[in-house]
C-alpha cells in the first residue's frame, strides 16, 4: 500500500549500516523538518555523529526538503557536509528523481526517510524507492503539518498491527 512504509524506526540514528547492506541501500534521502532537525531547528550530536559513520561506510546522503527556508535546509546540510535540494514539492515525483539522477543509484539502492506519511512515504513509494518512516523529533509541528498528524497516527496504527499479524504468521 502507497502509504505503508517499507520499516519503521523510532528516530534516525536507529537505521543501522548492517540494516542498509542487508537491504542493499547505497543512498539516503533525507527529510529535515521533524527528522534531523525539532521545530527549533536544533540537531542532535547523535544525528551528526550518525551521518558522519554512514557516510564513512560509503553511504551517500542527500537532503530533500519541501522547505522554503533554504537557509535552515542549507545550515543542516552544511553541518552534516551532505547536498540538498529545498521546495521539493513532494510527494511529487519531480524532486525524488532528480536527486536520484545526483546520486547516480537506481531506486531500489535508494532509501527515502522522514517523518511524514503524505509526503517523505508516498513520494518515495511512488518513485519504487525502500521508504523508512520515523517518529517526528518533537511534538511541536508547522501548522502545515499539525492537521495531516491525526490521520497519519491512524495509518501508523493499521501498519503496526498488520507489521505484528506479519510477525505472529512465522
Amino acid at each position: 500500500m502507497i502509504v505503508y512504509p517499507n520499516v519503521h524506526f523510532e528516530k534516525v540514528e536507529q537505521i543501522t549500516i548492517d540494516f542498509l547492506q542487508k537491504n542493499k541501500i547505497k543512498a539516503l534521502i533525507l527529510d529535515v523538518d521533524n527528522t534531523l532537525i525539532d521545530y527549533n531547528r536544533k540537531m542532535t550530536e547523535s544525528i551528526i555523529d550518525w551521518a558522519k559513520e554512514i557516510k564513512k561506510q560509503g553511504i551517500k546522503l542527500y537532503i530533500l526538503s519541501n522547505t522554503n527556508h533554504k537557509e535552515k535546509v542549507e545550515e543542516v546540510a552544511k553541518k552534516l557536509g551532505i547536498p540538498y535540494q529545498n521546495l521539493a514539492k513532494k510527494p511529487f515525483k519531480k524532486g525524488f528523481l532528480t536527486v536520484q539522477k545526483e546520486l547516480a543509484e537506481k531506486s531500489e539502492n535508494i532509501a527515502v526517510v522522514g517523518d511524514q506519511i503524505f509526503t517523505d512515504i508516498i513520494g518515495g513509494n511512488r518513485c519504487q524507492m525502500f521508504t523508512i518512516l520515523v517518529e517526528p523529533i518533537d511534538e511541536k509541528d508547522f501548522w502545515y503539518t499539525a492537521w495531516k498528524r491525526p490521520l497519519e497516527n491512524k495509518i501508523k496504527e493499521k501498519y503496526k498491527q498488520k507489521t505484528k499479524e506479519k510477525k505472529d504468521v512465522f
